[in-house]
């Protein structure tokens, strides 16, 4: 019924679904109808089964000391395939770009020599790991997984606020999104042709493979996890078992006789390939922190001999530093020789002349972030701050200017989203993801969206009360059905407990387990999520 949207408020960002002179926009036509049909108690009854869905799953995550299933919108965000032919090409640039970049920066440097970027940045970046200076992976792919974080301005255009090439998370909820909206809106699925997502698990797993050592013919692909009680197990045991490969922890490898090894029932069996969902501080007690549980001694001796594949690459880091960020742009013109076609957001250097005064003086306007902070730790929302806040951050910021970045505060752009007064706009981000194999970046038809459900607030993470929404890219293949959950046994997530019985070595693993919250997305621990509050 036509009172869904009766009084649903014109806001101040740019509406994905309703413009406000002409009405639905041309990509949202079948869904704004297909919801229009529909009263307030039968939207609400196809969220609620939603809801159960992933609880029933097990799809869940602790938000104030509760357990709730994850929230995944009713509402879907749909993006029209012309659209998407823009979006996903720029999105293939800009990890062609950083591929290049990493390659260079753990080899000749040769970006640097040229004047393009500062060696003060690269060689100062927390996120620069010198243990892998001189390691070529077999076929020179470092990104085999990025997500890259992007947003829709105050008039629609797509900007590129962050982007993540060391171990990105959140693709099982994109999975987990599709499967439980093909329930839910089965007309919609069989109406309009929807690309599917499905196809996700077999192109990882032929990237993988084509980064194996030279020379292996049938590698042996694992998936590296910290444990059961990290908060995005559940992605990783799903990501293994849809690839069908092993899920392994570090105590299940060894490494012996020049080779990584992987310990079974029946007996070792030689590993090639690791996709690990470890951080590098914890991969290699030998290299990095000698008082690791997660990872296995030895691993990155076997990756410089190259007789095992680590992905994605250790040193990925410098990459995603946020101060690195605002020179992707000229990297792509440097190496690729092509002009961007996702715009960064406008940010300030604070190292440069005259861009820490300014940014001093318009504190309270402005977004300020650590350059290398993950799930907004440290950021700071000017507008937002108390005058202590900001006094404090000012003595920061000199005292460290290269440590931070700042940006002006910009409206994400929203979707209608179904909250307790109907539904109302609230904003959204998009993370892409991509896979490289070596002879192609292939993006993900959608990505994660996440929205934040507080009315005003421009913080997507699910700790601070964010959900997610199934993203449908339209065009492409004939309608489909996507793959029934009940097809799908996901697993229940492990609490976080600690065993009455635990002796002190696997209370120390469980803690270095839940450190492991660098990236968004987890289930169930979303302290490890990240934050947007600019655009």
């Amino acid at each position: 019924m036509a009172d869904l949207f009766d009084d649903y408020p014109a806001g101040v960002a740019w509406d994905e679904m309703l413009d406000p002179a002409t009405g639905p926009r041309a990509a949202y036509k079948h869904v704004h109808a297909a919801l229009a049909q529909l009263s307030a108690g039968e939207l609400r009854a196809r969220a609620d089964a939603l809801a159960r869905t992933y609880l029933t799953q097990g799809v869940t995550f602790d938000f104030a000391g509760e357990e709730r299933p994850f929230p995944l919108d009713v509402v879907p965000r749909v993006l029209a395939g012309d659209e998407w032919e823009h979006v996903a090409p720029g999105v293939a640039q800009r990890v062609r770009a950083l591929e290049a970049f990493l390659a260079d920066v753990y080899g000749p440097q040769r970006v640097v020599a040229d004047g393009v970027l500062p060696r003060s940045v690269v060689v100062s970046s927390t996120n620069y790991c010198r243990a892998a200076r001189g390691i070529t992976p077999p076929n020179g792919v470092r990104v085999h997984v990025s997500g890259i974080d992007l947003i829709r301005d105050s008039l629609g255009g797509w900007r590129v606020l962050e982007d993540n090439v060391r171990v990105p998370s959140g693709v099982s909820y994109v999975l987990s999104n599709r499967r439980a909206m093909a329930q839910t809106f089965p007309e919609l699925f069989a109406a309009l042709r929807i690309r599917p997502v499905s196809d996700y698990p077999r192109r990882l797993l032929a990237a993988l493979t084509a980064a194996a050592p030279a020379g292996v013919d049938d590698p042996t692909v694992v998936v590296l996890t910290p444990g059961v009680y990290n908060s995005a197990y559940f992605e990783h045991s799903l990501l293994a078992r849809t690839m069908g490969v092993e899920l392994v922890e570090g105590r299940d490898l060894f490494c012996a006789q020049g080779r990584v090894w992987m310990r079974t029932t029946q007996g070792r069996r030689r590993v090639d390939v690791i996709y690990r969902r470890v951080d590098d501080d914890f991969l290699d007690p030998v290299t990095f922190r000698a008082d690791s549980l997660l990872g296995s001694p030895g691993l990155m001796t076997c990756a410089r001999n190259g007789t095992v594949t680590i992905a994605n690459a250790v040193g990925n880091g410098v990459a995603d530093d946020k101060l690195v960020y605002t020179y992707v742009p000229d990297l792509i013109r440097y190496y690729l020789g092509e002009e961007p076609i996702l715009a960064n957001v406008d940010t300030w250097r604070l190292e440069e002349p005259g861009s820490l005064e300014e940014v001093l003086d318009r504190l309270d306007e402005l977004v300020v972030k650590p350059v290398d902070g993950s799930g907004g730790k440290g950021l700071v929302v000017g507008p937002a701050a108390t005058r202590a806040e900001l006094d404090a951050l000012r003595s920061r910021l000199v005292e460290d200017p290269r440590g931070w970045i700042a940006q002006p505060v910009v409206q994400l752009s929203t979707v209608p989203t179904l909250v307790e007064d109907g539904l109302r706009p609230r904003h959204t981000d998009l993370r892409p993801f991509a896979v490289n194999d070596g002879d192609d970046v292939w993006v993900l038809p959608g990505g994660l969206t996440r929205v934040a459900l507080p009315e005003g607030r421009l913080v997507v993470n699910s700790s601070q009360g964010g959900g997610s929404k199934d993203t449908w890219v339209l065009g492409g293949a004939p309608p489909r059905r996507e793959p029934a959950t009940a097809a799908v046994h996901h697993p229940v997530p492990v609490g976080n407990a600690v065993p009455i019985d635990a002796n002190p070595q696997d209370i120390r693993a469980h803690v270095m387990q839940q450190q492991q919250q660098t990236l968004d997305g987890p289930v169930r621990a979303s302290s490890s999520d990240q934050e947007v509050v600019t655009c």
